[in-house]
């Protein structure tokens, strides 16, 4: 597991690379995706930080005060993380996440952490506001996906 600024900094990198740019509801939603498919294709979490239920979507806590002063301007400078080096199943996963939903933008992205039996909705709608989503509810929600995609495509 590295610090969720450090997943946030490769995500920057990535978008620079790609002459992108990225608003704090988007980068708290790929940050969550690529912890989500973490957990889902290697059983391992990729971030250590809690990440909550809040109304937009899940968020990490930690991550949203960090940026949360660029509103809906892009965020501009990286991250102050700790020295942490991501292993290449870790760098993996955030670069497909990235390939896979760059497109969308963080309201879209929003949306798509509130599809019915996601874990945000099955835990927004329980608990409420604020509360933690547990990352063995995630790993399940992504595991589920996984094993339903390939059964599609047998």
């Amino acid at each position: 597991m590295v610090s969720v600024q450090t997943v946030a900094n490769r995500f920057l990198e990535l978008a620079s690379d790609h002459d992108m740019q990225l608003t704090p509801m988007k980068l708290l939603k790929l940050v969550y995706l690529a912890h989500g498919w973490m957990l889902g294709t290697h059983r391992v979490p990729l971030i250590r930080n809690r990440i909550e239920a809040w109304m937009y979507g899940p968020v990490v806590p930690e991550l949203y005060e960090q940026i949360r002063h660029y509103k809906r301007n892009p965020v501009t400078t990286t991250l102050q993380a700790p020295t942490e080096t991501l292993s290449p199943q870790m760098r993996e996963v955030i670069n497909r996440v990235f390939d896979t939903y760059k497109g969308m933008s963080g309201p879209e992205l929003s949306t798509l952490t509130h599809l019915p039996n996601t874990p945000w909705e099955q835990i927004y709608n329980s608990q409420g506001a604020w509360a933690p989503i547990p990352d063995w509810m995630i790993e399940r929600y992504y595991v589920d996906k996984i094993e339903k995609s390939k059964k599609n495509k047998c």
